[in-house]
């Protein structure tokens, strides 16, 4: 049964836009996006030199970003409920620096087989900081002000995956993966002690002692509502299609007719910087005009750029990638702030659930994407995206006339 609103939802001390408390969360929050997708991407664009250097096809090289959004999505079950009992701040803090340090420490192994357990560990810690991220916005953000504030810390996230892809692939060009990786650790450091300094502390969270049979109920309770089920299928689809469709664009455009360089295919993840864009400006129009009004038309725009990503020239390719990315992140900030708003207690699992989902997909969908380019090239690729864009726009539409439980001004 649903629980009453929380404090958050009775108004209270709420941070609010244009306020020095909104300035530093939303600092803190890009600063924190910037550094955990900068960590968590990294190796994407580098996955043709771990073919090359540990001998292992596609599928197998995937692992290294596969590895870790997998127990990644799983670690956040339990952060979430730890965050609740610890605190919001807490739990983001020392994922943030743990994690940096853990990916520091895997430019040091020299085996494939360590680099993956030392990369399967920041998948943990790394949960620390996005679910718990959700849950902070939602209880300390003022309704009107949550949408640009999600947006803003999903456009951190942006440029913060741009940045490790382009960074580490520029770096590896100039000296080596291993310094490139190291690189991004130690940039990830500095990150979350600008997080840690600036982060205003919570004022509607109430620390609730750590129950797992009450952890359970929550997670069971979020499961059982319709609206919810299908914004965390919503995830595991999105995720799923854009991590594969970047996982993959490296090894089609690094072969023949194309053969660019590493640096080349870095560059091309500066269209993040659209999606850093889109996340805001999105973010901000569902909050104003209804995220079931939005939400359909930007997994749209998704399915025009995959099919753009068809042809053979290489900047209808590189504008195919940029048109999906920028459909993408509108869906992706439209519906973490969607769950936020529907879930009317423990919002912490409710977000958890959503990114569970989410990871999951980039996890099993990014990972398979392999073989359907081992066996089919870039059109086998696209032809899985595309189903499931296809099943996402199905289920936009009937949650665009699904009855709001929660906050009606928010759904």
């Amino acid at each position: 049964m649903k629980e009453a609103a929380s404090p958050a939802d009775a108004g209270g001390d709420l941070i609010v836009s244009g306020t020095p408390a909104f300035r530093r969360a939303n600092l803190a929050m890009f600063a924190a996006g910037l550094s955990t997708f900068a960590l968590l991407y990294c190796v994407q664009p580098l996955m043709p030199a771990f073919s090359a250097e540990f001998g292992i096809g596609a599928a197998e090289s995937s692992l290294s970003l596969s590895v870790s959004t997998g127990l990644l999505a799983f670690g956040m079950l339990v952060a979430s409920s730890l965050s609740e009992s610890w605190g919001r701040k807490p739990v983001m803090v020392a994922s943030l620096l743990v994690s940096a340090v853990l990916i520091l420490l895997s430019s040091l192994m020299q085996g494939w087989h360590g680099f993956l357990l030392v990369r399967a560990l920041a998948g943990i810690t790394l949960s620390g900081l996005p679910a718990v991220a959700m849950a902070y916005l939602s209880e300390e953000m003022h309704p009107r002000a949550i949408g640009l504030a999600m947006g803003l810390y999903i456009g951190g996230s942006a440029l913060g995956g741009m940045a490790g892809r382009l960074g580490t692939a520029v770096l590896t060009d100039a000296f080596s993966w291993r310094f490139a990786v190291a690189a991004i650790g130690v940039a990830g450091i500095a990150a979350g002690l600008v997080f840690w300094r600036s982060l205003p502390e919570s004022r509607q969270f109430r620390a609730r002692a750590l129950r797992p049979r009450a952890m359970l109920d929550a997670f069971a309770d979020h499961i059982r509502d319709p609206g919810l089920r299908l914004l965390f299928l919503q995830g595991f689809l999105l995720m799923g299609g854009f991590v594969t469709l970047y996982n993959y664009i490296s090894y089609r455009l690094l072969a023949p007719p194309y053969e660019v360089s590493q640096t080349v295919v870095g560059a091309i993840f500066t269209v993040y910087l659209i999606g850093s864009a889109s996340s805001i400006l999105v973010g901000d129009l569902a909050g104003k005009v209804g995220r079931r009004k939005v939400l359909w038309a930007t997994i749209v725009i998704m399915i025009m750029g995959l099919g753009l990503t068809m042809a053979d020239g290489l900047a209808v390719i590189v504008l195919g990638i940029a048109v999906l990315t920028f459909g993408f992140f509108g869906a992706h900030s439209t519906v973490s702030s969607w769950v936020g708003r529907r879930a009317l207690h423990a919002r912490a699992q409710a977000s958890s659930l959503y990114l569970f989902f989410y990871y999951l997909g980039s996890s099993v969908v990014g990972s398979a994407g392999g073989f359907f380019w081992s066996a089919w090239g870039w059109g086998g690729v696209v032809g899985l995206i595309g189903i499931l864009l296809v099943v996402a726009l199905s289920i936009a539409l009937r949650l665009a006339v699904l009855k709001p439980i929660a906050q009606p001004a928010g759904a």
